[in-house]
């Protein structure tokens, strides 16, 4: 009988803690810390992230092992986000990934964070989901600080065929929620907004950009232009028409998205479309899957609103199919703050 492969994953690249279990390829626990302290400074402090993911790692991941019914001498390696991300967050993750590994002579297998957000689509929560996508897919990937579009031929084999040269669509949406005095994350704030509000009510700023590329930047100085004339006019607008700005804000930004992703789609001829990242939840975007899945005849994937933010169960599910391919990384290996997909 063959030995069960179970795999401690471990995400730690922001500001969420994260440990997951999964055994076979199944999911038996995800287990994430969230940090409120950032939000009074309206974006993460590197700093405070870090200590926060001191003190939660040994909780989270001891949670994550008991929800699981699983003991740390049972697991077969342990999977770590090696980056990208904030420096200081992935080196409390990467060195308790050390350790432990270390401690129960198992091997290490490291994370790139963005495969980790496509292959979320292959987590399964029981033995009969079969939700997946076959190869080759293209996935959106969409979070605060990344905005790509990637050709998905193998769960190892990811081509990068667009992305952001300037601002990500998470970024943009966040800042232009800080220019609206809204708060932070922007993210679920402005969905809210949004769903209340006329998407057709302003118009912004577009990009033209060639190829699959995108840029946020000259439509986050559109919004923040536009609205200085509208307070000068009335000093509350903002809180007179928020829904509406929240809802045309969206409304470009998924138009922005969409447009560059039926490019592809026509032009790789690929019909199985997936989404993923932390702007994934959002009801605009998700809207638009669904319809463009009724137009274009494309088979679609959109992740749990769970596997959207940062989570550990993408990073085991990596770890999983790495471990298969023996894909075993050294001890002495660095964390990385900045890369793309290869």
């Amino acid at each position: 009988m063959e030995k069960d492969i179970i795999i401690l994953g471990i995400e730690s690249s922001c500001d969420d803690t994260s440990a997951a279990v999964i055994r076979n390829g199944i999911l038996l626990s995800n287990v994430t810390a969230s940090q409120a302290v950032h939000e009074a400074y309206g974006g993460v402090v590197p700093e405070l992230a870090s200590r926060a993911h001191q003190q939660n790692v040994v909780p989270v991941v001891d949670q994550a092992l008991k929800r699981a019914g699983v003991s740390k001498e049972e697991l077969s390696a342990v999977a770590f986000t090696r980056g990208p991300g904030l420096m200081g967050s992935l080196l409390v993750g990467v060195s308790f990934a050390k350790g432990f590994a270390r401690g129960l002579g198992i091997p290490m297998i490291e994370v790139n964070h963005l495969q980790g957000h496509v292959l979320a689509h292959f987590i399964k929560e029981h033995e009969d989901d079969r939700d997946q996508p076959d190869f080759p897919f293209l996935c959106l990937l969409v979070s605060g600080g990344n905005s790509q579009i990637i050709k998905v031929n193998a769960y190892n084999d990811m081509e990068v065929l667009g992305q952001t040269i300037d601002d990500a669509a998470g970024e943009a949406i966040d800042k232009c929620s800080k220019v609206m005095g809204l708060g932070y994350p922007g993210g679920p704030i402005i969905d809210k907004l949004a769903r209340q509000g006329n998407p057709l009510a302003y118009t912004f700023a577009k990009p033209h950009i060639d190829g699959y590329d995108y840029s946020f930047s000259g439509l986050k100085t559109s919004f923040l232009y536009s609205l200085r004339d509208w307070l000068k006019e009335d000093p509350d607008f903002i809180e007179h028409h928020k829904e509406d700005l929240a809802a045309s804000l969206e409304h470009t930004i998924v138009d922005i998205l969409m447009k560059k992703l039926r490019q592809a789609a026509k032009d790789t001829g690929i019909r199985e479309v997936a989404v993923a990242g932390g702007v994934s939840a959002n009801n605009g975007l998700r809207n638009a899957f669904r319809e463009h899945a009724e137009k274009y005849g494309w088979k679609i994937f959109i992740p749990k609103f769970s596997y959207t933010t940062d989570n550990a169960a993408m990073i085991a599910i990596t770890g999983y199919f790495k471990f298969q391919d023996r894909d075993f990384c050294a001890i002495d290996l660095p964390a990385y703050s900045r890369v793309t997909l290869k």
